[in-house]
C-alpha cells in the first residue's frame, strides 16, 4: 500500500509518495506564482493549486505503480490564507496569503480586545486569518456577506478531495478563532472577529479521518480501492512530523525563505508577549511553538542579487573555518518582523560600512545578522520554560557548512544534519496519512531520521558571538528609534 503527502506551498505544490513502512517511493512538484496587487498585498488563485494538484497525480499515476495502491492522503499547507467560499461551494475572491500585511490595523485592533490574547494563545499578527476577515468586510462588504465557509489552504485542499469542510488543530491555531487550549472554536473570539460557527469548518486531529476521497477523483486517478484523508497540518507542524520532533523539547531550526525555530511541547504554556506562536501540535495532546524571523535565506538571496554572485558562490567564499564576529552589522528585517518584535514596518539595515567594507564581509554579516535573528526567537522560546539539547536543522540554508558552524555557536546548541532529504512537510503529511488509515501509533510512524552529522558549537568562539550579539542587539535599538 502507498499514501500520499502534500506540500501546498506558497510558490508551488509538492506530492511525495510513501511505501507502507515509511520509505519515500517518488515525488512530483509544480509551480505557482503569488499575486501582489498592491503594496504588502500577497494573494493566490486557489485554481491554481487544484491544476497543481491535477498535474503531480497523474504525472505519479504515470510513473509509480504504487500510486494504484493509495490507501491515505495528508495535505500540509502555508498557514493563515483565507480562502472564502459561497453557499454553493465556490471562491469569492483570491486567497489572502500569510504575508499579507495590508490588515495590520484590523490585527492591532483585535490584539487589543479582552481575552483575545487569552483564548488563542497568541499575539493577532497581522498574517493570521481573522484580521483578513474584518478587512474584507470593511473593504469588500460585498464578498463578506457572501461568505458561507472561510478554509484556509489545507482545508480548501481537503474539501476539493472528499466534498467536506473540515480542517485540522494546527493549522486552525493560526486564524485567532480557535481556544488553542482547548481545541475548539471560541465563540468569544469568533465575535471579536464578526464570524459565525457555521462559517468555520469541522475539526479534527491532523493524524485522524477527515473524510474519504471523492470517488470521481479515485476514478480519475486510477486507484483501485477506498482511500482516507487525513486532517493533516500546517505546514511547519508537518515539518515537525517529518523530522520526528513530538515529545517535549525536540525540534529544529529552518533555514529557508523565512526562518523558524520551533519546539514540541507536552503542554500548553502560551507566552503572547514573547511574540512567540504557540500551536497546536498535529498530533492529539502536544503542542508546539516556534519563532519566527520572515528573512532568512532571503536575506542571502537579496544579497545575491545586489552583487551578481549565487549564493552559493557567496557563502563558498568564506571557506569551512568559522571567523570571529565582524564589526559590520546587519539587521535582517528586510520584510518586517514577527519574533521578537512583532513590527511589519521595521526595515533592514547595514551598520558598520566603510570604503574597505568587501562582498565577504557582506555576506558574513548577512549570515550573522540572520543568526542573531533566529536567536532572538530562541531566546524567547527558552523564556518560556522549553528546554531544547539539539535542534535538527533544515531548509536550504543548511546546506551552507559554514552557516551551520556559526549558527551552532550562536545558540549554544548541537546542530543535527539529517541523512538524505526526505524529512520535511510533505513526508510529515504522508506519515499522517499512515497513522489515520491503518491505525498505527504516532510513536511507531513519526520517528527522527537518520543523522548525517552533529555541528558543534564552536566553544573558543562563543564569547565572542555572544558579544556580537548584544552588538546586534544594541543596533536593531539604534535603527530602531531613526525608523
Amino acid at each position: 500500500m502507498s499514501y500520499l503527502g502534500i506540500d501546498l506551498g506558497t510558490s508551488g505544490l509538492r506530492a511525495l509518495l510513501m511505501d507502507d513502512a515509511g520509505n519515500p517511493i517518488g515525488s512530483a512538484q509544480r509551480a505557482y506564482e503569488v499575486s501582489n496587487p498592491a503594496p504588502g498585498w500577497s494573494e493566490q488563485d486557489p485554481a491554481e493549486w487544484i491544476t497543481a494538484l491535477d498535474e503531480t497525480m497523474a504525472e505519479l499515476k504515470q510513473r509509480f505503480n504504487a500510486f494504484e495502491n493509495l490507501r491515505g492522503i495528508g495535505v500540509a499547507g502555508h498557514m493563515h490564507g483565507a480562502t472564502l467560499l459561497d453557499s454553493a461551494g465556490d471562491v469569492l475572491r483570491p486567497c489572502i496569503l500569510w504575508n499579507d500585511t495590508r490588515s495590520e490595523a484590523e490585527a492591532a485592533h483585535l490584539d487589543k480586545m479582552e481575552g483575545v490574547q487569552a483564548l488563542s494563545g497568541n499575539i493577532v499578527f497581522p498574517g493570521f486569518t481573522a484580521p483578513k476577515l474584518l478587512w474584507v468586510e470593511k473593504n469588500e462588504p460585498d464578498i463578506f456577506a457572501q461568505v458561507a465557509k472561510v478554509l484556509l489552504p489545507a482545508a480548501y485542499l481537503n474539501y476539493h478531495l472528499t466534498g467536506e469542510f473540515v480542517a485540522d488543530m494546527s493549522d486552525s491555531a493560526g486564524t485567532s478563532w480557535l481556544d488553542v487550549a482547548q481545541r475548539a472554536w471560541s465563540q468569544n473570539l469568533l465575535d471579536a472577529g464578526k464570524m459565525r460557527p457555521n462559517q468555520m469548518p469541522r475539526l479534527v486531529e491532523g493524524s485522524e479521518k477527515a473524510g474519504m476521497l471523492l470517488d470521481s477523483l479515485r476514478i480519475r486517478w486510477g486507484i483501485s480501492g477506498d482511500v482516507v484523508v487525513c486532517g493533516g497540518a500546517g505546514d511547519n507542524a508537518a515539518a515537525a512530523c517529518g523530522i520526528g520532533a513530538f515529545r517535549d523539547g525536540d525540534g529544529f531550526v529552518s533555514l529557508g525563505t523565512s526562518g523558524v525555530v520551533l519546539i514540541a511541547r507536552d503542554a500548553y504554556v502560551p507566552a503572547p508577549e514573547t511574540a512567540v506562536h504557540t500551536f497546536c501540535h498535529a498530533i492529539p495532546d502536544r503542542w508546539y511553538q516556534m519563532g519566527v524571523m520572515l528573512s532568512a535565506t532571503d536575506s542571502l538571496n537579496w544579497l545575491s542579487r545586489i552583487t551578481g554572485q549565487s549564493p552559493t558562490e557567496l557563502t563558498s567564499s568564506l571557506g569551512d573555518q568559522l571567523q570571529p564576529p565582524g564589526d559590520l552589522r546587519f539587521l535582517p528585517y528586510l520584510s518586517g518582523e514577527r519574533t521578537p518584535h512583532n513590527d511589519t514596518k521595521i526595515k533592514g539595515a547595514f551598520t558598520g560600512l566603510s570604503t574597505s567594507t568587501t562582498t565577504q564581509d557582506l555576506t558574513r554579516a548577512v549570515l550573522e545578522g540572520v543568526s542573531f535573528g533566529l536567536r532572538d526567537s530562541f531566546e524567547a522560546l527558552k523564556s518560556t520554560g522549553a528546554s531544547v539539547e539539539t535542534l535538527t536543522a533544515i531548509g536550504g540554508g543548511s546546506a551552507s557548512e559554514y552557516w551551520l558552524k556559526l549558527l551552532a555557536t550562536v545558540l549554544h546548541v548541537p546542530l543535527k544534519i539529517p541523512k538524505g532529504r526526505e524529512f520535511g512537510a510533505a513526508l510529515g503529511a504522508a506519515r499522517l496519512a499512515l497513522i489515520a488509515a491503518t491505525g498505527s501509533e504516532v510513536s511507531d510512524v513519526i520517528t527522527s531520521p537518520e543523522t548525517d552529522e552533529i555541528v558543534q558549537p564552536n566553544l573558543e568562539q562563543i564569547d565572542q558571538f555572544d558579544k556580537a550579539y548584544h552588538a546586534y542587539r544594541a543596533a536593531y535599538l539604534g535603527v530602531r528609534e531613526i525608523q
